[in-house]
């Protein structure tokens, strides 16, 4: 992954960019992932847990837009 300097950009910007498209593409997210071994049922709880948090999640903005 590359970052290139724009014109008249501030290292602080150059470094915020960085950063946003590092999390953006899941880098270091992958590389914990990779650090340990997982067991494969251990990554489908995971993935099950993650989808039911985010139905939850979706749930509960649709009630506060139904009412606010």
């Amino acid at each position: 992954m590359q970052v290139k300097r724009r014109k008249n950009e501030s290292s602080e910007n150059l470094i915020k960019r960085f950063i946003r498209k590092s999390k953006k593409e899941k880098i270091v997210e992958e590389y914990l992932d990779r650090t340990y071994y997982k067991k494969p049922s251990e990554i489908k709880r995971q993935k099950h847990s993650r989808r039911l948090a985010e139905n939850e999640k979706s749930k509960q903005k649709e009630k506060r837009e139904r009412e606010g």
